[in-house]
């Protein structure tokens, strides 16, 4: 145990900004076949470096057919809450859950080049324990790890609803449920919280029938995906309010609330809106009177498209969809990065006006029917797809790949795992480094990215920024 706190762990948002830049990144590498177990690759981001942009370590699990989708640290600048017991931890194990095996690995990166499985828990387990499966986004609390799933019980994942339930941040074992009453709470995907103002907000994008063999397109026509952010009281464990965000807004995913506690507004993408094929964006944030609204404050709009180059799934429509399918906000609540996953670009927003959203640059890099290179020449293939920003806001990383069956769908063929990066000007606007590229082993595609030191879309703090 340290006798202080981890220096990786910041009180507020502008002082972890002030910190250190980060010398590795740390991603998930998923076989979407299965024929090959899924890993975690260390990849060198010091631009000084001489294996710049190379994969400096890769750590393959035993097993195959984990689907490495999401994960996250053990510990974070939460720790740092006037409420936990845990000040001393270190962020040193990275919590990798298999989506679609329900196994979860704990692997040690105290030394990134040796990094190796401290545990591995047992689907059985998780079973057992939660009644919960398909266990997705980590996010490291006060007290605990927090995990959350999207599938219940039984073998389809249907046994009653998904959830969230927490580990021991110590000994990492499951502990239970986090529920003690969800409402009207029965899809689960992302989740995040506001920890001084004591509540979380939670996401849907569907059950495991819905996207484990691909999208359903009746089940999307009909609006049959998640539509709903809900609210919760923190400490309490129980669901105190649920906004529908209107059925026709189909899969909201990633919620990114303000990284400063003083501030209570936040921002949910929405995968498509089955009208008119938009991508959208929901400001949601608390009124004078405790209760939360909700707002579409950005729409991105499809782009015209010959059906001879569309994949059978977009074909009757004429057009590609943006489908946003992450966003990601920088740690001094300026910008908010959007990627459209479907039409091949990363957009920046300045949202220093959270109800008045406006663009500030654009990248434009694969895509269903662009197909736009990389400045280096290479193809991108798919199109963005998972963002992480550096704590000083200067370089946003991304891969390319959703979810296997989805990638398929869209994207039918091997297009090959990529990761890239670009540049942020002062006043905004995006840049593709050249010089940054990483190719990973044959046959894998890349999900997920975590920096060296926490980044965007780890840590939450306690304090609110000076």
């Amino acid at each position: 145990m340290n006798l202080r706190p981890d220096p990786t762990f910041y009180p507020s948002a502008k002082l972890a900004m002030q910190g250190p830049v980060e010398n590795l990144a740390f991603t998930l590498m998923l076989s979407p076949d299965r024929s090959q177990p899924d890993g975690l690759a260390v990849i060198d981001v010091n631009p000084s470096s001489d294996s710049y942009g190379k994969v400096l370590h890769s750590l393959f699990m035993p097993n195959k057919g984990d689907e490495f989708h999401h994960f996250g640290w053990n510990a974070c600048s939460s720790a740092l809450s006037p409420l936990t017991g845990h000040a001393f931890l270190e962020r040193r194990y990275l919590i990798i859950p298999g989506i679609r095996s329900s196994r979860i690995y704990v692997i040690d990166v105290k030394e990134p080049l040796k990094a190796k499985i401290h545990k591995v828990i047992e689907p059985d387990e998780l079973f057992r324990k939660t009644g919960y499966s398909r266990p997705h986004t980590i996010h490291c609390g006060p007290e605990g790890i927090y995990v959350s799933t999207l599938g219940g019980g039984g073998k389809d994942g249907t046994d009653g609803p998904p959830g969230i339930f927490i580990m021991d941040c110590e000994t990492f074992e499951i502990l239970g449920r986090y529920e003690m009453d969800r409402g009207a709470q029965d899809k689960h995907y992302d989740f995040w919280w506001n920890l001084p103002r004591d509540y979380m907000v939670s996401s849907e994008w569907g059950l495991p029938p819905q996207f484990e063999n691909g999208i359903v397109p009746e089940d999307l026509l009909s609006n049959k995906y998640g539509h709903s952010i809900h609210f919760w009281d923190l400490r309490a464990r129980k669901n105190i309010q649920t906004i529908d965000l209107g059925e026709n807004h189909q899969m909201a995913l990633e919620i990114r609330p303000a990284h400063d506690p003083a501030k209570q507004y936040g921002f949910c993408g929405v995968v498509v809106d089955t009208t008119n094929l938009q991508g959208s964006i929901f400001t949601w944030w608390r009124s004078d009177n405790g209760t939360f609204e909700a707002k579409k404050t950005i729409t991105i709009d499809p782009q015209p498209a010959d059906a001879d180059d569309l994949p059978d799934l977009l074909k009757g429509f004429a057009a590609v969809p943006p489908l946003v399918t992450d966003i990601d906000l920088s740690l001094d609540d300026r910008f908010l990065y959007v990627a459209c996953w479907g039409t091949g670009e990363m957009h920046q927003y300045d949202v220093s006006d959270p109800m008045h959203p406006k663009l500030a640059g654009k990248v434009e890099i694969g895509g269903i029917v662009k197909k736009t290179k990389h400045p280096n020449g290479k193809a991108f293939g798919y199109g963005p797809q998972m963002v992480e920003i550096s704590r000083d806001g200067k370089r946003v990383y991304w891969t390319n790949s959703l979810y296997s069956t989805w990638d398929d769908q869209f994207y039918p063929g091997d297009r090959g795992a990529a990761m890239v990066m670009a540049n942020v000007g002062e006043k905004g606007g995006l840049n593709l480094e050249k010089n940054f590229w990483v190719d990973f082993p044959k046959g894998y595609r890349s999900h997920q990215i975590r920096l060296e030191g926490g980044d965007c879309s780890t840590d939450s703090f306690c304090y609110p920024s000076a």
